[in-house]
This record gives C-alpha cells, structure tokens and sequence, in this order.
C-alpha cells in the first residue's frame, strides 16, 4: 500500500470521535472520505464545518481555541509523508476507540505574533479567543494566502520553533516584531516589549535586532517603547551586577562613577570601579541600532584604550552572561581584581559620581 492508498471507509461519526477533531481534505481522503461526502458533511446545518481552506472541522459548533491553533497550522503547513517527503499525507489508521494518532509536526509553520506570545505566557497579550486572526510564519517563497482566522506571514528565513503545549511557536523576539508589525496602541506595544525583558523571556538586544530586521525602529508607536525597553533591561542587568559583588562575595566597589586625570580629560564614566585593584567594568546595554553606529563604537574602543594604557583593567560583561552565568562571570571579575597585584599600578585618577 502506497501512501497515496485510502483506507478501508470508516463510518463519519467515528471521524469526529477523537481528541483534536480536524483534519485537512488529504487526510480524510486518506480515510476513505471523498470530496463530495466531505462537501455533503460541511454543508450548512450539516455536522462539520470547512474552518479554513482545505481544513475541515470535524463538529458544527465553534472551535476551541486549541482548535483554531492546529487549524491555522493545518492550512499553512506543508504536508509530509511517513517518510517525511513533503506534499503527501500518509494514510495513519484510526487508534483504538477512535482516537486519532498523535498530531505531527507541522513543516515550514509556527504561530507567531500575539497568538505566539500568549502561549509564551505573556499577561499583556490577549487571550486566545479574543484574536480576530491568528498569525502564522511561513517560507516567503510558500503560495499562501491568509483566510479565515490565518493570517500569513512571511521570512526569508525560519527561526527555530519553540514548542509550547504541543505547538510550534516562533521565539518571543521573532514573535514581538510580527506583533507589533501593524499599527496598534503604542501603549500595548510598551507593555509587551517591557515584558519580555522583565519577566525573563529574552534580552533587549535580541528585540530590538528582530525590530530592525523588520524595519520597524522608525514606527512611531515603536520608538518610545524600544528607550523604554533599553532602560528596563539595563536597571535589570544592573541588578544583577550587584547580586553577584553581593553573592559571590567580591570586594564592593564604587558604582556608576566617572573617571578623570587629575586636572586633565574625561576618561569616562563606567558602571563599577575597584580604585586599589585598578579594575574597571562596564555593561554593554547598547540598543542593536548604536551597535551599529560607528562612531559611538569607536568611541567606545577609544576609551577603553585609554583606560588600558593607565594601566587600568577593563572587564566587559553583557546582559546575558549575567543572566544565563553569574558564577562565571563573577569568577571572571575575581580574576582581575587578584591578577592586580602582579601589574604595576594603574595611575592616579579622579574619581567622581555619574
């Protein structure tokens, strides 16, 4: 039997029987149920309902929210086979007591925008059941068009999906820009972007270059809430800058100070200073968009030259390896403060308050 092989027909009700009850027309053809049975079945009054092209909702009543996830996910992946050649459904028997088998993976399609960030978990994003329309990511070159509650959008380039309760979702960065793609209130747009970072699910570099991959940094209702996410993940970062010195025991130093030659230029300011060691750290919360600034990169290695000439040691830590390795990165801060002792001193500087 090739895949392309119907089934023995099974009565319809027992179609409608299992967990999930959808399926796409290749599938109940694959089940023995023809086009026009099918057709009959989704006729008005009747007991199914065609929810999307191609997809069939296997009871007259509305579909749940999960429902509506895997349908939209149906109707824009691409179909496999048990070899996992695309294009073709396999024809999978009904388990015992007419359980359906268990969903594959959908190919080339995840959920993404806001439908994505509620099933992330995100409290500012709206229930399931409130979404006009459902997001889903696909291949740009797929020929597809949004229908119904699906609404396609396009990449050039996939992202790794995350799966969440049996769903493939697009990462919360990825997720972020697709949501706020659209004109929408600029105040949603602050809340969803302030808690991606607060509540952990990412860092704000990460958001901010999917908004810049997607062209949406100049969007009016973008810009403010992209400073305010800037400003929420550095306080964080400095937060736990200051549980490792806290935790891990190192030597407290002045924080968020100023350097100076005494009666000469600004060396520039840095986020903590160990004056007896010598030992200076500074926190890259640069947006995407000054990282690509070559002038304030420049400036930024300027500095950090000069303060190496003076004999001053420069650690530099990022948001993300304060999250993801604080032991490490407190062991890397030990380091410097202990190798202090086998450098010359560092010269004098002033050191004054940010």
């Amino acid at each position: 039997m090739t895949h392309n092989t119907p089934l023995s027909p099974r009565p319809l009700h027992e179609l409608a029987h299992g967990r999930r009850r959808l399926m796409t027309a290749a599938q109940l053809r694959a089940h023995g149920v023809s086009a026009a049975e099918a057709n009959e079945q989704c006729r008005p009054g009747g007991p199914w309902r065609q929810l999307l092209p191609n997809v069939v909702l296997l009871h007259p009543g509305p579909p749940t929210g999960d429902e509506r996830l895997h349908a939209v996910l149906l109707y824009a992946a691409r179909e496999r086979s048990a070899g996992g050649a695309p294009g073709v459904t396999a024809a999978v028997p009904l388990q015992p007591g007419g359980e359906h088998p268990p969903v594959p993976a959908y190919a080339e399609a995840m959920i993404t925008g806001l439908a994505a960030l509620t099933l992330h978990g995100f409290s500012a994003a709206p229930p399931l059941s409130s979404l006009d329309s459902i997001d889903v990511l696909v291949p740009r070159l797929r020929r597809l068009r949004s229908a119904g509650c699906a609404r396609i959008v396009r990449t050039a380039a996939l992202p790794t999906p995350l799966e969440v309760t049996g769903v493939p979702v697009a990462p919360v960065a990825r997720a972020l820009a697709d949501a706020v793609a659209e004109p929408t209130d600029a105040e949603m747009v602050r809340r969803l972007l302030t808690e991606a970072v607060r509540a952990g699910h990412c860092e704000p570099a990460a958001v901010v270059r999917e908004l810049n991959r997607a062209r949406l940094l100049s969007r009016p209702h973008v810009v403010d809430a992209v400073d305010s996410l800037v400003a929420e993940g550095r306080a964080l970062a400095e937060q736990r800058l200051y549980r490792m010195v806290r935790e891990h025991g190192l030597p407290e130093p002045v924080w968020n100070v100023d350097l100076r030659l005494p009666g000469g230029p600004h060396l520039g300011g840095v986020d903590a200073f160990w004056p007896e060691q010598g030992v200076a750290l500074e926190l890259d919360t640069r947006a995407h968009r000054q990282q690509e600034d070559d002038a304030v990169w420049a400036e930024h290695v300027r500095k950090r030259e000069h303060l190496e000439r003076l004999g001053i040691t420069v650690v530099h830590l990022t948001p993300r390896k304060l999250r993801d390795a604080l032991e490490h990165q407190a062991t890397v801060v030990r380091t410097a403060l202990m190798a202090a002792a086998d450098r010359e001193p560092a010269a004098y500087v002033v050191v004054l308050p940010q």
